[in-house]
């Protein structure tokens, strides 16, 4: 069974572009542009996480470029603001190429590049198809490690940047029948802490986000609890502001599973066990 995954802000499947909209024909919404004012590019923006983050930085001034699968829903993020609507499948091939393009063609420049863009399986591993092992993998860590590769030599030549990727606590310590998605959310955790050393002195940051529970709602499983995309969009907008490393600050609970796991591996795997 297949839905979203911890924290992802993928958007629903729809009508998906195949690749991202020519720069020609990138839709404006709202007051007219102005290139003077900082741009943050948003993937993921049809709906949850994305869209919420997109909405805050609207609400602080900001150019957005906002990308996801669905048009209409881009749109309806998109109204009331100045943004760009660039409509992508980032799992298809070229697309975070094509949309890097578009987004710089559009504005000449990116200050954040925010990659919500994501999706989750739920179930267990042993009856996962492969097509969507391939799909959760394609969609969580490759399109963003290559969109942001896409990105990165703009922001190190303007000696400026940040780049924000959305974590997940499946990430930090793996969730049950949901492996390929702790997989993809652990590789990108790995890869954030990595490009971030790479990146010093260059002017350009990365954002690990990983949302921690603050509200109550329904979920299918205990832990990890999800968590609003409003207070995500909060720990986001912050982290920016204050050229954090982290969304929010990691507090010494969330360190505990990675050292546990590391010095105990059998009690960890016990503890693991019994949460379901």
């Amino acid at each position: 069974m297949t839905l979203t995954g911890s924290g992802s802000a993928y958007d629903p499947p729809g009508p998906a572009p195949r690749g991202p909209v020519a720069p020609s024909h990138v839709r404006e919404h709202g007051p007219a542009r102005r290139l003077d004012r900082r741009v943050a590019l948003v993937t993921g923006a049809s709906s949850g996480i994305g869209a919420a983050t997109a909405r805050r930085f609207a609400m602080d001034g900001w150019q957005l470029l906002l990308n996801g699968r669905d048009r209409r829903c881009l749109e309806q993020t998109a109204s009331g603001t100045s943004a760009l609507v660039l409509p992508a499948d980032l799992a298809a091939p070229g697309g975070p190429r094509l949309l890097a393009q578009s987004a710089l063609h559009a504005t000449g420049r990116i200050d954040v590049l925010v990659a919500g863009a994501g999706i989750g399986w739920t179930g267990p591993f042993a009856a996962m198809p492969h097509t969507d092992i391939d799909r959760v993998l394609a969609l969580d860590l490759n399109a963003t490690l290559h969109l942001v590769r896409e990105v990165l030599p703009s922001m190190i030549e303007a000696g400026r940047g940040r780049v924000v990727l959305l974590g997940s606590a499946a990430g930090c310590s793996g969730v049950r029948e949901e492996a390929v998605h702790s997989a993809a959310k652990a590789g990108l955790a790995a890869f954030a802490d990595a490009l971030r050393q790479e990146l010093r002195g260059t002017g350009v940051g990365v954002t690990l986000v990983v949302p921690t529970r603050r509200d109550s709602g329904p979920y299918d499983h205990t832990t990890p609890r999800p968590v609003s995309p409003g207070n995500v969009a909060r720990d986001i907008f912050e982290s920016v502001r204050q050229d954090s490393d982290e969304a929010p600050p990691t507090p010494t609970w969330r360190a505990l599973p990675s050292r546990l796991r590391a010095l105990t591996p059998g009690l960890n795997r016990r503890i693991a066990n019994r949460r379901y």
